[in-house]
């Protein structure tokens, strides 16, 4: 074989086998941006997952509160209304 021969053949071998490094790579590349966006969407579901169910332990707790006030101002309601109740019945003053 020719030198010049050989040497046209060694160079294009060795560009043919670059092209497929740098297709490789690319692909390779192509891989992690698919697989980050991939784990950038599985963070923000869950983080989405968390700020719902935080929401929902805030209504039932805030609702809870609700309640326990109205029976509390329920309660402080009945209480004073007796005392007035009896105030009247020691004191005889009003109906």
């Amino acid at each position: 074989m020719k030198r010049g021969t050989f040497l046209s053949l060694s160079v294009a071998a060795l560009l043919a086998c670059a092209g497929m490094v740098s297709a490789q790579a690319q692909s390779a590349g192509q891989d992690i941006k698919r697989d980050t966006k991939a784990a950038g969407h599985d963070i923000a579901d869950g983080a989405r997952d968390v700020g719902h169910a935080t929401r929902k332990v805030a209504i039932k707790v805030g609702h809870g509160a609700r309640d326990a006030g109205h029976g509390i101002a329920k309660g402080a309601r009945v209480g004073w209304d007796a005392t007035k109740k009896g105030f009247k019945e020691v004191f005889h003053k009003g109906g």
